[in-house]
């Protein structure tokens, strides 16, 4: 079987798009299978994670898998001078799937050339994260009904946030309308903007933020204003607390809209936002579980059908 790999979330078709969406579907009416019993998934995480690593390890226990890797890559041999490809290549002796989070742009491409097995882009820099764009994708077909023609409101650091960054290219097959939100500082890169106009998605820029602008929303996208990526704190504190969205702020938004975060959060969704309606992104995080299935079955070369004909109860 030809080598599968999930790296870039540009290179899915539609139909490869609404096939995962129905996989995971499948895997949350029963995410308890051994589908992938005798099976190794290696998380190799060199930059810090939660929601992610426990959710791929959790796929992986809970289709019968076993798994292993680091959270700290300071308890590798990459302390040593050892290289990306070295790692890759090792641990591709002892595992069928490797899910790999790297603070380098291009590195789960890099890795995916050189490894004999599956790599999954758990994140690489602030380029990709296609696993969450997976679980956002799902996330919105659930919440609205549909992937299609829905006004997308991505709101913070959508500088260095390559959550959106995949976002607006998975949904550049369903006639979105986006809205960047940011501070100047933080506005969407000019490679994604063209990007959109390539593909003709609909796009306006705000720098404000407030009930009126948010009213026509169908999804409204926070993300984190990221420490990590400055280099200068400064510019960090000057935007860190620009755009918070209040309780307050939902009275006028339509009944379907729905509010994700692909966390963790810090300032910019307020606790009292959690009870409203609205409010999704915990629900959001638990279909991590099932889109993470379903990719690292996919990998692996389990179909759909495999998993409809499967009856395992655990």
């Amino acid at each position: 079987m030809e080598k599968r790999n999930f790296v870039t979330i540009a290179d899915l078709s539609k139909d490869k798009i609404m096939y995962l969406i129905e996989m995971a579907k499948e895997f949350e009416n029963n995410p308890n299978r051994e589908l992938l019993k005798g099976k190794v998934v290696a998380t190799l995480f060199f930059e810090p994670s939660t929601r992610t690593r426990l959710s791929f390890e959790t796929a992986a226990n809970r289709l019968g898998a076993r798994v292993i890797g680091f959270a700290d890559p300071k308890v590798t041999s990459g302390t040593k001078g050892e290289t990306l490809k070295d790692t890759i290549m090792m641990v591709s002796n002892y595992a069928d799937v490797i899910a790999m989070r790297h603070y380098i742009e291009g590195a789960a491409l890099y890795a995916s050339e050189v490894a004999p097995v599956p790599i999954v882009n758990a994140g690489d820099g602030s380029h990709q994260h296609p696993s969450q764009c997976l679980l956002d994708l799902y996330s919105i077909y659930k919440t609205q009904g549909t992937l299609q023609d829905l006004n997308i409101y991505l709101v913070g650091d959508l500088k260095y946030g390559r959550t959106v960054h995949s976002l607006i290219m998975a949904m550049r097959h369903f006639n979105p309308t986006f809205h960047f939100v940011a501070p100047k500082e933080l506005s969407m890169p000019n490679e994604y903007k063209l990007y959109c106009k390539e593909h003709d998605i609909r796009y306006q820029e705000h720098t404000a933020f407030n009930d009126k602008v948010i009213a026509d929303a169908d999804i409204i996208y926070m993300t984190r204003v990221q420490k990590e990526r400055f280099s200068d704190l400064m510019e960090y504190e000057r935007v860190k607390n620009v755009y918070i969205l209040r309780a307050d702020m939902l009275d006028n938004t339509k009944p379907n809209m729905r509010i994700l975060h692909p966390l963790p959060r810090v300032n910019e969704i307020a606790y009292d936002v959690d009870s409203n309606e609205h409010a999704y992104y915990f629900q959001q995080a638990k279909n991590g579980l099932y889109t993470r299935e379903a990719i690292l079955c996919d990998v692996l070369g389990i179909t759909i059908e495999d998993v409809k004909k499967d009856k395992t109860i655990i």
